[in-house]
């Protein structure tokens, strides 16, 4: 994907990544913030651990704590059993809250305390447990102008705001749509069984201009009910929902308001793979160079350092081709085990 905006986001991703610190992600909805938060828990240190989602905005107020933390059995009417909670569901893994804020006021201190001191209490417990987890917020809220208000707590708001990525609205990176375009058409090929290979210029144009007020949601929707109903093996402008003709044509380009059969200027829909995707190999395979690198090639010590185990370090040399006893002797891998330029 072309767009410089998102080149910014990959290359946070790619930083962040590794690291069991609490990230911010921050951007209108539909942005592809939850996309972000498994990219950062695919590329931390415990990717096949639990990546465990929960909406804020979805929090019944009395049960709120109960929801996070847990409970035990008998702490109130209904708990006819022990739970959980999504913070010890997340145990060893990711923990991803969306729409951090509409956290109600009055739990957000218990939240920066699980934070910080990684313990959490269920309700009707004496007991704190340990927890291991790495959290992911997110929001599409200005958390600064909330704080401000009183509506949410400067602690953990700058808690959480330390390490934060913002991911931009469509609009903003308009060069990335023609790449999006191919992606979703893909992928919406194999999942209806289409055989779409062109996207005409008109279809692009049109696409391009549209504001996308829903971002990549928006999108992937338009695109979806685009690829249903094209019968052919070229996606025309005729094919998009009929409000981005109006658009186009407000614009004053009434040849798409008005869309033919011909439209001769198409654009090959090649496989496109996701950014996403190299960017997670290319860390994969720098953080286990970097492990090989520190262990002096014993595949054992760099398991421990990675957090796996020493059958998935095999796996991952055979994978890139490596010899971890040549680590340091080889130039290009003691360069890329050093760090990438980005």
């Amino acid at each position: 994907m072309r767009s410089a905006n998102m080149r910014r986001v990959l290359k946070m991703v790619q930083r962040l990544g590794p690291y069991k610190a609490s990230v911010l992600i921050h951007g209108e909805s539909g942005t592809g913030k939850e996309l972000v938060a498994r990219a950062l828990h695919t590329l931390g240190p415990v990717p096949k651990g639990p990546f465990v989602t929960f909406n804020c905005s979805n929090l019944v107020e009395s049960l709120a704590e109960s929801q996070l933390f847990g409970h035990v059995r008998g702490a109130f009417t209904d708990a006819r059993e022990d739970s959980l909670g999504y913070f010890r569901s997340a145990n060893g893994g990711t923990l991803f809250l969306d729409e951090i804020g509409e956290l109600p006021l009055r739990l957000q201190p218990k939240l920066l305390r699980a934070v910080e001191t990684h313990e959490v209490q269920p309700v009707g417990s004496a007991h704190s447990y340990k927890v291991d987890i790495r959290l992911i917020a997110a929001t599409n809220r200005d958390l600064r102008a909330m704080v401000k208000a009183g509506e949410f707590r400067d602690d953990l708001y700058y808690r959480l705001s330390a390490t934060a990525i913002l991911v931009p609205p469509l609009r903003e990176r308009r060069d990335a749509i023609e790449a999006l375009a191919v992606h979703f058409t893909e992928h919406y090929n194999r999942l209806f069984g289409k055989q779409i290979r062109f996207l005409s210029r008109r279809a692009i144009a049109a696409l391009s201009a549209y504001d996308w007020p829903g971002n990549v949601r928006e999108f992937a929707h338009a695109m979806q009910s685009a690829v249903m109903l094209t019968d052919s093996d070229r996606l025309c402008v005729r094919d998009l929902p009929e409000h981005l003709w109006h658009h186009e044509a407000m614009n004053g380009d009434s040849m798409v308001a008005e869309p033919t059969f011909e439209e001769p200027e198409v654009a090959t829909a090649q496989p496109v793979r996701f950014s996403l995707d190299e960017v997670i190999n290319k860390a994969s395979r720098t953080a286990l160079l970097r492990a090989l690198r520190e262990a002096g090639g014993n595949c054992h010590r760099a398991a421990q350092l990675l957090g796996v185990s020493r059958y998935t370090v095999y796996r991952m040399i055979a994978r890139y081709g490596l010899a971890p006893n040549r680590v340091r002797q080889n130039p290009e891998l003691h360069a890329l085990a050093g760090g990438v330029k980005a």
